[in-house]
């Protein structure tokens, strides 16, 4: 077989994959609030952190579960400004995404409708793409990144909407470990 009769583009060795950790946070999870993503790629040479405001601070969409669905989508879309195509695993500690991912759950909220086709289309310009919950602890460095998002953004949003500069129920009402907000 002559070189140029082989196909091109880039080619993972050995079974090869990056790996995407991302995460979400909203302030209050149900919203409206603060939602804001983070996340973390790795692999074939690639390397990037990214964090920031996930929706416009109490926006009706500004919930936990939109921030973790673009918290993977920004993930993915960065992968794909990087030319990779490859093979990717995507783990949050989302149970609610990471299983609608793989059709094990529906989607029900009218609104994630849209959040879930934008990232079943990117993650189709993969070689492919493996759904992987992991427990908080696993996905450390994605929630350090979305909470460093959130506390930069909390200032800024609360002189932009007239929010007061310490609400006493805020840290109260975030998520326990492990766990999603729910359905929106």
């Amino acid at each position: 077989m002559d070189d140029q009769d082989l196909p091109r583009g880039i080619a993972t060795l050995g079974g090869s994959r990056v790996m995407v950790h991302f995460d979400g946070a909203c302030q209050p999870p149900k919203g409206p609030g603060v939602a804001t993503f983070g996340f973390v790629v790795e692999g074939e040479g690639l390397y990037a952190e990214e964090y920031g405001l996930a929706t416009p601070p109490y926006s009706e969409h500004s919930t936990n579960n939109v921030a973790e669905y673009v918290a993977a989508i920004r993930a993915l879309e960065w992968l794909r400004s990087q030319g990779y195509r490859g093979a990717v695993t995507v783990a949050g500690d989302s149970q609610l995404i990471i299983r609608q991912m793989k059709g094990e759950f529906e989607v029900r909220t009218e609104h994630l409708a849209a959040y879930h086709t934008w990232l079943h289309t990117l993650a189709k310009e993969f070689q492919s793409v493996e759904w992987q919950w992991v427990p908080r602890e696993e996905n450390r460095r994605a929630d350090a990144l979305s909470k460093r998002a959130l506390e930069d953004a909390r200032p800024a949003a609360r002189r932009l909407h007239g929010r007061p500069a310490n609400p006493a129920s805020e840290e109260e009402q975030d998520a326990p470990d492990g766990a999603d907000s729910g359905p929106d």
